[in-house]
């Protein structure tokens, strides 16, 4: 696993699409569901005819810790959800990329929300170690 200012990355040796199933279900057991899945590489292509790499952009959510974080201050939902994106490499595998909640959070300045930060980074660098 490599660790990054803000986040966490692991190369695997999965497909793609493994990756994107085993990703989804290792944040299912931890409380995290999918809010949003953007296709960066057919969005790429409409958009702008670019041929890109798969690439998909995972809108994860753990309602508790999201709910804990909105009742201490309504607008840090404009740092939720938990991105985490699943992309092809040239080898046909796959890397997962998680990004940092601690890293995230740490920009509102608040104090008081960290240990939700702490908790939300504790499950995602577990997620991480087991893709």
């Amino acid at each position: 696993m490599k660790k990054t200012n803000y986040g966490y990355s692991v190369k695997t040796s999965l497909s793609f699409d493994q990756a994107v199933a085993k990703t989804t279900d290792e944040l299912k057991k931890d409380g995290f569901g999918i809010l949003t899945e953007i296709d960066v590489k057919g969005t790429l292509k409409k958009k702008i005819d670019l041929d890109f790499r798969r690439y998909v952009i995972l809108g994860a959510c753990n309602p508790q810790l999201a709910s804990k974080a909105l009742l201490a201050e309504t607008e840090i939902g404009l740092l939720l959800p938990c991105n985490v994106i699943v992309y092809e490499n040239d080898d046909k595998t796959a890397t997962v990329a998680f990004l940092s909640p601690k890293a995230q959070f740490s920009i509102s300045g608040r104090t008081d929300i960290a240990p939700l930060a702490d908790e939300a980074e504790s499950l995602i660098s577990g997620i991480a170690k087991r893709i």
